[in-house]
């Protein structure tokens, strides 16, 4: 099913680009923005794990520079019948952390000082069960490439704005007239939102997937839930380093925002999370 998804993200991701290209450059763009697909699609499935890594200056770290983290993993890799993956830390005060990766095999857990510096064991344990439960639910290939395609987008979106700045977004005075303004107005409103909602769509239902399967695999979804509650609160707080298009990686969303914001957000409602973690809890016969 997750093959079937990443395919039916890369080609969404693919038209948008095109259509983007075609609005820039017109037939010529539209080949040019079809390459460019291309490219940017085998580069998301092989690389995009690395360049995300990269993008938050990720640093990997050993057993003797981290142990009570490798102690976390190593037990929880174990009780969800998962290799081990590569551990990294974010620096800097923004308290998250991610998945990436594009299988088990190749996968990397990421999380940030500022998290390390907030949360108990008990949270982080709960913290890390979410992010390899999006490894074993496969999540984390879908995450990686829409963070990477969406960027991707996003970028032909500002470079469609800088060509309606110095006139050059049609080429005739045809284009320039109704439907080329129409074009230019998709192009630079539009396509980043798509691309948004698509990001949206394969986001908010795998957050709560990937809570409840990292519960069963840590055995502790309160230290989940709490964590939840902590990370959101401290992230009101203290400034976010995180891209647009890579917020739905990350477990709580990075980039703060009411009202119609809250309605495009990447992640379902914490306080509905933390409730169905509780309601998980007392299946248990915890309190």
């Amino acid at each position: 099913m997750n093959a079937l998804k990443t395919g039916f993200l890369l080609t969404i991701m693919t038209v948008l680009l095109v259509l983007v290209g075609g609005w820039l450059g017109r037939g010529g763009g539209m080949v040019i923005a079809f390459a460019f697909a291309l490219v940017m699609n085998a580069v998301s499935y092989w690389f995009s794990d690395k360049i995300v890594l990269a993008m938050y200056r990720a640093k990997p770290v050993t057993e003797p520079e981290a142990p009570e983290l490798y102690s976390i993993i190593h037990r929880l890799t174990t009780q969800a019948g998962l290799p081990m993956p590569k551990l990294y830390v974010v620096p800097g005060n923004m308290p998250n952390a991610f998945a990436t990766g594009r299988n088990p095999s190749h996968a990397a857990v990421a999380v940030t000082e500022g998290l390390l510096g907030i949360l108990d064991r008990d949270e982080v344990e709960g913290v890390i069960a979410h992010e390899l439960a999006h490894v074993k639910n496969r999540d984390i290939l879908i995450g990686t490439v829409a963070a990477t395609l969406a960027g991707a987008i996003m970028m032909l979106s500002r470079m469609v704005q800088f060509a309606a700045i110095f006139g050059g977004y049609g080429g005739s005075r045809d284009n320039r007239n109704g439907g080329g303004v129409f074009g230019l107005l998709i192009a630079m409103i539009v396509a980043p939102i798509a691309a948004l909602m698509v990001q949206m769509a394969i986001s908010r239902s795998r957050e709560y997937q990937a809570d409840a399967t990292g519960a069963q695999i840590s055995g502790k979804p309160l230290g989940l839930a709490h964590a939840l509650v902590k990370l959101e609160t401290a992230s009101q707080y203290v400034p976010s380093t995180a891209s647009p298009a890579t917020a739905h990686m990350f477990i709580v969303n990075p980039l703060n925002g009411g009202g119609l914001m809250s309605i495009f957000s990447t992640h379902p409602p914490i306080p509905e999370r933390v409730n169905r973690l509780e309601a998980i809890a007392h299946k248990m016969g915890q309190a």
